[in-house]
């Protein structure tokens, strides 16, 4: 312990400020002053907050608005793609079929083969018939001889009218003995010209549903026949939509194998009644301007015209704004901005865009009601069924 007097030794009263300076810059610092010191620097520092850390990018589910995607009322109705001419060919009559000259995908031209049936009975057939003829032409002859005598014995009194009239009735009746056997004759002629199948017009064979060996009968169809340069879409229509729909309306049509492609239309012809399954009227539109990606049985959507054009998009893709519809546009930096549109209705296919929209944007789907202007997303692509 120190003592109060040495205390008071070390501070004279007499001492001079001057001194008591020079005393205090000529002390040298304690030890302990400077661990103090010390402890307190990364105290201090460890108060401070630290600064915070930018979030990354929050993904987006995105989808790009294409011409693929312009609706009519958000409805597209499906159909497929059919020549406007095709015929099911078989042969007229039974039989079984010994060869085969064309297969699918054939071009063939108007009276070319396409098939043949044993023809050994026909032929058979053909030979009896003209074998009749022949008898009965003889025997017109025999009856026209023996009328002819019969004739100058009756102008010279030698036999009476009613022999003669017997003579006339038999030589009629050889006439038309003669005219049935020819008659049964050109039947087996065609009978035989049967065992052939020709071709109706010229087009592309489409299918084949019979082969060699195989018993037909009558009428059984063997090949399909279709023009492929005419060609049309087969759609049905509903009954909502039949209002003022005439024949001789305009059409949009896309193929689902390439939706950029737009193909003009017109309708041909509509049924007169629906369909009692389905409520819905057969309609047939044709293809005005057909190139070679438009092939038979393919998928096509058609448009019908009914003056409003737009884009079908996601109802998760809009939202309103103090009763302004809008979507948010993804930029090639990918921020995310709000755009203005104008809705047209809803339906279970989405929302149809009338105006705002040029096509090629992208947009967000889901998740816009937490977005803010210029915020950075980071896009996921999204497989959206229309």
């Amino acid at each position: 312990m120190i003592k109060k007097s040495a205390l008071i030794k070390s501070f004279p009263r007499d001492a001079s400020p001057a001194s008591n300076q020079q005393m205090a810059v000529s002390r040298p610092q304690r030890p302990y002053t400077l661990w103090l010191v010390s402890l307190a620097i990364p105290a201090l520092v460890a108060c401070q907050k630290p600064a915070p850390e930018t979030p990354p990018p929050r993904p987006a589910l995105v989808m790009k608005v294409s011409i693929a995607d312009d609706i009519n009322h958000g409805h597209w109705l499906t159909g497929e793609v059919r020549p406007r001419y095709e015929s099911a060919q078989g042969f007229r009559i039974a039989g079984k079929i010994v060869q085969r000259y064309v297969e699918v995908g054939n071009h063939v031209r108007k009276g070319q083969a396409l098939a043949r049936l044993d023809a050994e009975d026909n032929n058979l057939s053909l030979a009896s018939a003209q074998a009749a003829l022949h008898a009965a032409e003889a025997e017109l002859a025999l009856a026209a001889a023996d009328s002819k005598r019969q004739r100058q014995l009756f102008e010279q009194r030698f036999i009476s009218a009613a022999a003669l009239d017997s003579v006339e009735t038999r030589l009629k009746s050889s006439h038309a003995q003669v005219q049935q056997a020819k008659a049964q004759e050109n039947v087996a002629s065609n009978q035989a010209r049967y065992t052939m199948l020709t071709a109706e017009r010229d087009g592309v064979v489409t299918s084949i549903t019979a082969e060699p060996g195989q018993v037909v009968s009558a009428g059984q169809t063997i090949a399909r026949i279709a023009v492929p340069e005419i060609l049309e879409v087969t759609i049905a229509i509903p009954e909502s939509r039949m209002q003022n729909r005439l024949t001789g309306d305009s059409a949009v049509i896309r193929l689902w194998a390439n939706r950029d492609k737009a193909y003009q239309g017109r309708i041909r012809e509509i049924a007169p009644a629906a369909d009692p399954a389905t409520r819905t009227f057969q309609t047939q539109v044709s293809l005005l301007d057909p190139d070679e990606h438009v092939q038979i049985g393919m998928t096509a959507g058609v448009r019908l015209d009914d003056n409003q054009h737009g884009f079908l998009l996601p109802t998760t893709a809009v939202s309103q704004q103090n009763g302004q519809a809008e979507i948010w546009v993804l930029d090639a930096s990918n921020q995310v901005h709000p755009q203005a549109v104008s809705i047209g209705g809803y339906s279970e296919q989405g929302v149809s865009i009338l105006s705002g929209l040029i096509g090629g944007e992208t947009i967000v789907i889901t998740g816009i009601h937490t977005l803010t202007d210029g915020q950075v997303v980071t896009p996921v692509n999204a497989e959206v069924n229309r």
